[in-house]
């Protein structure tokens, strides 16, 4: 149980629907897909996959060249979700600047793009004399939240996490934890990713990537459908602002909802297949935090990437630990896996679905598998009062996070 309340006052988005909240969230309801053909995956050799999520038409000069000359595309998505958050909470600038703000924000590694750049020049005239000295600061594992903490002028704790899939996620959760300490009393917090063609082959090469999609890329991410292939590997960035409930009310600040209750479990029976028994217990673990019982989850916002075991495993646990009647959707099939951009993105979109009462269901089910029918999948848009949801996210290692949400009633 939190010592003290957390709650969220501000979000920000970055996703392949385009720049805010108001476009994902718009995007997510009307049903619309934000995967298209990437030409890119054309020129890789043996890389099947030829679909994805990408972030268009982002306004880079909204941050000052002095700070963007060490971003990657990763950074900037995170600090351009940040700058919406931060205004939505209301946060001037001399409370962002003060000690007790701090920040908790995660890619899967640091820029991939930077690294090809780096080792193009390097492996090809076996010199560093061409390598601008700006390089390292995107390819560095801890680059999205060293660049976002250099540009918002953060002096408080920094934490700078890379946890796969479950990095925003943990972000979040971990973020939380400080705050509920009184470590702090406001922390800027999720994920970012960018997509580059080593990210799709990485899942290629696992067998895990979708191959589907050449002719409609909207249809290839099919998550707890019978006919899924595979993760669509996309990008972007969901940023939050939590903050302790005496700090939101003392300022005066709109609260979203808050979070109640976070686990992060680590599943040690296999590296890259998730374990029933593993997510179950994750899941417990957030909802016995926070003091409820599984009868009050009313949504689950499921990880659910669209892989064959994937899938089955967290259906078959989402349905032992709060039973087959609570509504499951995941919003991979909309927009693609952002990789660690996911936990962010998806509190964020889970977020909206508690204020504006709607359920969005998970886009292209249109025939769940067997393995996936032992939970109430969202087949279509759903107006429903959700006052409790869990969200959830797991990562290749083992790592497994899920959050509880709560509706703000005060």
């Amino acid at each position: 149980m939190h010592s003290q309340r957390v709650v969220i006052t501000g979000m920000g988005a970055v996703s392949p629907f385009g720049c805010g909240v108001e476009k994902l969230w718009e995007g997510l309801v009307e049903g619309r897909s934000g995967i298209t053909r990437i030409e890119e995956l054309d020129s890789v050799i043996g890389l099947r996959p030829r679909v994805g999520g990408k972030v268009r038409d982002f306004n880079t000069k909204a941050i000052p060249r002095k700070y963007r000359r060490t971003m990657s595309d990763l950074s900037i998505f995170a600090s351009l979700a940040a700058l919406e958050a931060i205004s939505q909470a209301g946060i001037k600038d001399e409370l962002l600047k003060d000690v007790r703000t701090g920040l908790s924000v995660g890619s899967t590694i640091g820029s991939t793009r930077a690294l090809e750049s780096f080792f193009a020049s390097y492996l090809e005239e076996h010199s560093i004399e061409t390598i601008r000295s700006t390089e390292f600061f995107k390819i560095m594992n801890h680059t999205c939240a060293a660049n976002m903490a250099q540009f918002l002028g953060i002096s408080g704790r920094v934490m700078a996490l890379s946890a796969a899939c479950s990095t925003g996620c943990q972000c979040i959760g971990l973020a939380a934890e400080a705050i509920a300490s009184g470590k702090q009393d406001i922390m800027i917090c999720g994920g970012s990713d960018e997509l580059h063609p080593l990210t799709v082959g990485t899942f290629d090469i696992l067998e895990a990537a979708s191959i589907s999609g050449d002719d409609n890329p909207a249809e290839a991410s099919r998550p707890f459908d019978s006919a899924r292939d595979g993760i669509v590997c996309s990008e972007g960035a969901g940023i939050l602002i939590l903050e302790s409930y005496d700090s939101a009310r003392k300022r005066g600040a709109n609260i979203l909802a808050e979070v109640s209750g976070f686990a992060s479990t680590s599943d040690c029976s296999n590296m890259a297949s998730p374990s029933e028994e593993a997510i179950g217990r994750c899941m417990t673990a957030a909802m016995t935090e926070c003091g409820i019982s599984p009868s009050d989850i009313e949504y689950v916002n499921a990880h659910a990437t669209g892989t064959l075991q994937g899938d089955a495993s967290e259906a078959k646990a989402i349905a032992k630990a709060v039973g087959s009647d609570v509504p499951v959707s995941s919003l991979k099939g909309h927009m693609g896996h952002t990789m660690a951009a996911s936990g962010g993105l998806e509190t964020v979109a889970t977020v909206m679905m508690i204020n504006e009462n709607t359920v969005i269901p998970t886009a292209n089910l249109t025939d769940p598998s067997p393995q996936c029918s032992c939970v109430k999948n969202i087949l279509q848009l759903e107006s429903r009062p959700i006052t409790y949801a869990l969200k959830n996210n797991f990562a290749l290692g083992g790592i497994n996070t899920s959050l509880v949400l709560r509706r703000n009633n005060d």
